[in-house]
């Protein structure tokens, strides 16, 4: 059908791939409808621009070509349509069958027929003519260079630009364009061997070291014949024609030429349905394709200016040049000659694209959403100011905040400091005249808004009732005497002055003896607030001291969090795990805490976060700490140490009693009408199962058995169940409205009266007494200390201290080998290097006392020892089991066992000197708990044992020793008869 005409006006874009010519293309394309008598393959013109103008010629009468459907579907495909825009719509195929386009053709005027074959034939030219015609056709070379393309493989109709380095390549490309012979072999390279991927410059560096049959064996057998469109420096233009084959090499000297053979498509028939489809489905991605990018646009205008019109082979390989597959995947498509195949390939690809091209639209849509809501609610927020600001609702966010911040300091403004003043003064200035954008009116907001919450000159009315605060003390804890002592003197103090001054006071002990819970009770006693912090692992210095103002995030320190947190400038802080401070690569917090902890420095105590002094003076510092060896010299010489030794088994009786009973028995909702614990299952409990020198794990196993005891009287029916109460009141309301009198029913409820309260004494009242104690907390952890009775020759029994309170500790050594001159001593039991020197000690002393004591006997001259410490699992170290060691020792060397019931401790000398050692309440309480009557201490510790309490001393006998001649005669200066 020739009679249809319709100019539509095509632009190319002005930005193009690597593959196309940077140059802007104008051109009057005219849409051709063959007929179907002619012999021509049907032909398919793809369309991306928009027609600006339709002539009326194309509409001669009413059954004009523009109604046709075949118009119609060509106006899909090509975009001319521009109302029927779904992804999904299919577009048409035009063939050489007869169509109801061509039947409404043929009834175009006939005076315009001659003139429409005269522009066909004038646009067919044109259209001929957009590859440059040449002396040589291109199916007459059959001999070309061979030229390696890197990235992608050169497609038929389309450009590239390549990079030729080597000069006699170059040369010959130049010297076939001046012979009108501009044609060359376009072929993909292979990969290399060696590397699975290199950088651009690394690939072309490899090309140009490839020469003669070295490069014919890196580059694919299927290429592209070229024609060499333009050189422009190392830069060659190729436009793709056909599809070649190498057959041989020509010659391998430089540059590669090799024999070729023109490939053609295998033969199809062009009315398959199948191929049919596949056609319409890549038309209709294609066209969904083309749709995202005018870019791609673009390259349909440029491929049919140089190609000509679409056919099945070329609307395949216009498709795969113009999508983003890879490599590999492109030279498959121009390897494959089977047309449906090649379209099949074809459609694939174009999906992945379209695909990919969704995903870059939502991304796209998702980013520019954001951004245009965040500008919305940025000028929305602006405008509500501005209303704000003109209708006097809302002052401007500076002179709100600096209204704040004046507040807060106008109470108290007397008592804060002149300095501390000026710099909030000059902080408001400074603020009124920072923008509310920058990142300075952030910083100094923050920084006033510290110092202005900040408690300046504000403290708590404190207690100096010194009978009160003793009630309170012992309301909460039984015994620490010490520590009770101490507060009661500071509140003297305080009542005597006037005034009370901030002090520092540790508290050592193991766990579990209520360090941290009596720095509460002492807040509660003095009136003041409690604010509680551990650095136990803490590396930062900033923690203390603060952060500077300039980092991002800075904070005060700890100190100035406490005083905004409780409001006053007089709390007592509690400072937990003092002894296991840290310290990192920030610094190290213990030398930070020498100058919070000071009496003399802390009244003027400088946070770097706020950077103004700070008085703490009448901050009341109590610290906790389980070992004070752990604290660094400087730290405890500021600090006032009192020690918490541990309970022992009465107090633990009297803690128990008053203070966790009640405790566990109010949190599990029992009364106390509903249980009794006997004194001995007490002492069963504290004995058997709770050892340390701590009430914690007394706590834990107290509240097991009321856990228990209380699941035991719901399973039991004591506790009535929610519903049953309801409707006996429910009932009883019912009754009393009715106000019925029946004595039948009156006597019945209390006959069910009585019953129920005989029933809730029988199953309510839980006895628990040393018997049934297994059932509640299982079978015993501890069992007697006293392993020997009585004890054995070699054997003696020491006393030792560890974190969790006094232990005892035999010492044991046996004969290995005797013989002449084999003297000798082996330890084992994981000692310590102090523990291992003490027994080289001991070994001498022994000696010495032996030759004085026993002339005649060569014990240690002959006799191979062996000394053990158990339990061997347990790291033990320390000075203090010389005298224990000796007397072990020269138990086996006399063969003669020590003293029954005897104990000892004590570090001794080359001279068998005893010296003072630590723990005295801790060994005596250990020495009680294993039913020990006789202890051995140095003469020096005979005040701490002074010291301590009445109960703690009672039934024993200790004796106090300078020198190892008295241990010696009371370890065996006994009769016979007496020790039996």
């Amino acid at each position: 059908m020739k009679g249809l005409d319709t100019n539509l006006r095509l632009q190319a874009s002005p930005q193009l791939s690597n593959v196309f010519l940077p140059k802007r293309l104008t051109l009057v394309r005219n849409l051709n409808f063959r007929s179907s008598s002619s012999s021509s393959p049907a032909m398919l013109k793809l369309f991306s621009s928009r027609v600006h103008h339709l002539t009326p010629a194309i509409r001669p009468g009413p059954r004009s070509s523009v109604d046709s459907p075949l118009f119609k579907a060509l106006s899909q495909l090509t975009g001319l349509n521009r109302r029927s825009s779904s992804l999904g719509h299919r577009v048409f195929f035009c063939s050489d069958s007869a169509s109801e386009a061509e039947a409404a053709a043929a009834e175009v005027a006939e005076a315009e027929a001659k003139v429409a074959e005269a522009e066909a034939e004038v646009a067919d030219s044109k259209s001929s003519s957009a590859i440059v015609s040449t002396n040589p056709k291109p199916e007459d070379c059959l001999t070309v260079l061979a030229l390696p393309v890197p990235h992608r493989p050169l497609f038929p109709g389309f450009y590239m630009p390549i990079y030729v380095k080597d000069p006699k390549v170059l040369a010959a490309l130049q010297e076939s364009r001046r012979r009108q012979a501009p044609y060359a072999g376009a072929f993909l390279l292979k990969d290399a061997p060696s590397t699975d991927s290199s950088s651009s410059s690394d690939t072309e560096k490899n090309i140009s070291e490839l020469k003669g049959k070295g490069l014919l064996e890196r580059l694919h057998e299927v290429g592209t014949l070229a024609q060499i469109s333009s050189i422009q420096g190392d830069q060659v233009i190729l436009v793709g024609h056909r599809r070649l084959r190498i057959t041989e090499m020509v010659s391998c000297e430089e540059p590669l030429t090799v024999k070729v053979d023109h490939l053609k498509d295998k033969p199809f028939d062009m009315d398959d349905d199948v191929i049919k489809a596949t056609s319409f489905e890549v038309i209709s991605t294609l066209r969904d394709v083309l749709k995202t990018s005018s870019l791609w646009r673009d390259h349909v205008q440029t491929y049919t200016q140089h190609i000509g019109d679409f056919t099945y082979p070329r609307l395949a390989d216009f498709g795969a040049a113009i999508c983003g597959a890879n490599r590999h995947q492109a030279q498959e498509v121009l390897e494959e000659l089977d047309v449906h195949k090649r379209l099949r390939l074809t459609l694939e690809l174009m999906k992945k694209e379209m695909e990919i091209s969704k995903i870059q639209e939502t991304i796209a849509k998702a980013i520019e959403e954001k951004i245009s809501g965040e500008q919305r609610r940025y000028l929305l927020n602006e405008q509500l100011k501005a209303i704000k600001k003109e209708l006097g609702v809302e002052t401007d966010d500076k002179s709100a905040l600096s209204g704040k911040f004046k507040e807060r300091i106008e109470p108290n403004k007397e008592k804060i400091p002149a300095h501390i003043l000026q710099v909030i003064e000059e902080e408001l200035t400074k603020l009124q005249l920072l923008e509310a954008s920058s990142s300075e009116f952030n910083v100094t907001r923050n920084y006033l808004d510290w110092l202005t919450i900040l408690p300046w000159g504000n403290y708590s009315d404190e207690n100096f009732d010194v009978v009160r605060a003793q009630q309170i003390l012992d309301e909460d804890h039984y015994g620490l005497s010490d520590v009770k002592e101490r507060i009661l003197e500071f509140i003297a103090v305080g009542r005597l002055r006037g005034t009370s001054q901030g002090k520092i006071i540790c508290l050592s002990g193991p766990p579990g003896v209520g360090k941290t819970s009596i720095g509460r009770s002492i807040a509660r006693a003095l009136n003041r607030k409690f604010f509680r912090f551990s650095v136990g692992g803490l590396g930062d210095v900033a923690e203390i001291k603060g952060h500077r103002r300039t980092y991002v995030g800075a904070m005060p320190g700890k100190m100035v969090q406490c005083l905004k947190s409780v409001g006053t400038a007089n709390p007592l802080v509690l400072i937990d795990e003092i002894d296991k401070l840290g310290k990192g690569h920030a610094g190290d917090p213990a030398s930070a805490l020498l100058e919070l902890l000071d009496p003399e420095q802390n009244a003027n105590f400088l946070d770097h976060y706020l950077d103004v002094t700070i008085d703490l003076s009448k901050v009341l510092f109590v610290c906790t700490a389980n070992v004070i060896d752990m604290i660094p010299n400087p730290l405890l010489d500021r600090m006032e140490v009192i020690s918490i030794a541990g309970y022992i088994t009465d107090e633990k009786v009297h803690i128990a009693r008053d203070y966790l009973e009640k405790n566990a028995r109010g949190d599990c909702g029992i009364k106390p009408e509903q249980v009794d614990v006997s004194d001995a299952a007490l002492l069963s409990l504290i004995e058997n199962y709770c050892r340390e020198a701590g009430v914690r794990n007394l706590q834990k196993q107290i509240e097991k058995i009321y856990r228990k005891i209380a699941l035991k009287l719901v399973r039991e029916g004591a506790v009535p169940e929610e519903p049953t109460v309801t409707s006996d009141v429910e009932e009883a309301e019912i009754v009393a409205k009715l106000d019925v009198e029946s004595p039948e029913k009156d006597a019945a409820k209390e006959l069910k009266e009585e019953e129920a309260e005989t029933k809730k004494i029988a199953v309510e009242k839980v006895m628990i007494d040393e018997s049934n104690l297994a059932d509640y907390v299982g079978k015993p952890v501890f069992h007697a200390e006293k392993i020997y009775e009585p004890t054995p020759v070699g054997v003696v029994m020491g006393l030792a201290w560890t974190s969790m309170g006094g232990s005892t500790l035999y010492i044991e050594t046996t004969v290995v080998e005797e013989g002449e001159g084999k003297g000798g001593l082996n330890i084992t039991g994981q000692l310590g290097d102090v523990m291992k020197e003490s027994t080289q000690i001991a070994h001498t002393v022994a000696r010495k006392i032996l030759l004085e004591k026993e002339p005649e006997n060569p014990f240690f001259a002959n006799s191979k020892l062996h000394l053990h410490v158990p339990a061997g699992a347990t790291p033990k170290d320390g000075p203090s089991a010389g005298c224990t060691m000796i007397t072990s020792l020269l138990s086996l060397a006399m063969n003669k066992p020590v003293r029954k019931d005897l104990a000892m401790t004590g570090e001794v000398t080359l001279t068998g000197r005893i010296l003072p050692i630590g723990g005295v309440k801790e060994k005596t309480i250990a020495a009680r708990r294993s039913q020990v009557k006789t202890i051995v201490f140095p003469e020096a510790n005979r005040r701490d044992f002074e010291e301590l309490a009445e109960n703690v001393k009672e039934g024993l006998d200790v004796h106090f020793v300078d020198d190892y001649g008295k241990i010696f005669e009371l370890a065996f200066g006994y009769d016979d008869k007496q020790q039996d």
